[in-house]
């Protein structure tokens, strides 16, 4: 659960940044979050390889 709550919070620190991009044409927070959201994807991978360890297990 604790890799989820991760996830949570990089969304969350995402907002501002894609706020700047989207709003206001901030190119270097589009970049931050295109850091951010290849962070999202290697958290998300890690979380399926985990709950399909655990389910494999049962």
């Amino acid at each position: 659960m604790k890799k989820f709550t991760e996830v949570k919070e990089l969304v969350a620190s995402l907002e501002a940044d894609a706020d700047k991009f989207y709003n206001k044409g901030n190119s270097a927070a589009g970049t931050r979050v295109r850091k951010g959201m290849q962070d999202l994807k290697n958290l998300a991978q890690a979380i399926r390889l985990e709950v399909q360890e655990a389910k494999n297990k049962e």
